[in-house]
């Protein structure tokens, strides 16, 4: 037997087999599995636990309130939650899934808005209080995102907007006002993604303060206004605004003639004024 010939084969096997695994890693990496083993929690279960802990649906189940006071004293473990959002590599993020993607973008907001308004409670009405004229509280650089300086209207504007062709997005961002669309009790997560969306539409169109029919026309939430472009773009089969109004037609009114009127998109459309209050529970 030619132990020298075997020795020098075992040693090619061997190569090979490292060569083989780097390949094999390469590939993984290409295909999004870093994804899976970034160590990224895409259950959100740290946010969602917070989110259960400090926010309460109101009777109506159409608008929430945030206890501030709550949420300030639990502030070390929203921290962590912030630091395991920042701490994604952008590397990392771009091997998700669209909705592994949204769900983060969409928590990070949600939370870093959480995170701006403890900055100044309770010393503030309103996220506007934060401003200035100079430059928006969604203008101010104050966290870290896929490793670069971020702004609250980054998230929405540079990212959810332009680059998931999904207009029920506005109902899922909070703003911490109670114009707003409600912050759900729950994170979203990529597996419950289009069902948490559809929920925050209805519940949003279904709050009559904020959108209803009164003497012959539609009284809509200003949202539809600013971002009248975003539900203009035939995504979720929206071509016009009017669309919208007609798809959630029940949500907008009780009477079937108001209805019948949604639907055959025949009602004059007017904006109410926003309500920039902070979404305070105490208040």
């Amino acid at each position: 037997m030619n132990r020298s010939r075997l020795g020098a084969n075992a040693g090619t096997r061997r190569r090979l087999l490292a060569v083989f695994a780097s390949a094999v890693a390469v590939g993984m990496w290409s295909k999004g599995t870093w994804a899976q083993t970034s160590g990224f929690d895409h259950s959100h279960s740290a946010w969602n636990v917070l989110l259960q802990k400090h926010v309460r649906w109101l009777p109506d189940g159409k608008q929430s309130r945030v206890d501030y006071k709550s949420f300030a004293a639990n502030r070390a473990a929203l921290k962590e939650v912030l630091q395991a959002f920042s701490a994604v590599p952008k590397a990392a993020f771009d091997g998700w899934s669209a909705p592994q993607q949204m769900a983060f973008l969409i928590n990070a907001y949600n939370a870093f808005t959480v995170e701006l308004v403890l900055n100044a409670y309770p010393q503030l009405q309103s996220i506007k209080d934060l401003g200035s004229l100079f430059q928006s509280p969604w203008k101010k650089k104050f966290f870290s995102l896929l490793g670069e300086p971020r702004h609250l209207d980054w998230i929405e504007h540079e990212q959810l907007r332009p680059n998931y062709n999904e207009p029920r997005v506005h109902a899922a961002v909070n703003c911490a006002s109670i114009g707003c669309p409600a912050l759900r009790d729950e994170a979203f997560t990529a597996a419950k993604l289009p069902a948490q969306l559809e929920d925050g539409m209805r519940r949003f169109l279904g709050d009559r303060n904020r959108n209803r029919v009164a003497k012959g026309q539609l009284e809509v939430n200003e949202i539809f206004k600013w971002f009248r472009e975003d539900f203009e773009k035939g995504h979720q089969g929206f071509h016009r605004l009017e669309d919208v109004f007609a798809r959630y037609a029940e949500q907008l009114s009780d009477l079937t003639t108001e209805q019948t009127a949604l639907r055959a998109r025949q009602l004059p459309v007017r904006f109410l004024d926003y309500d920039w209050s902070l979404n305070d529970l105490g208040r």
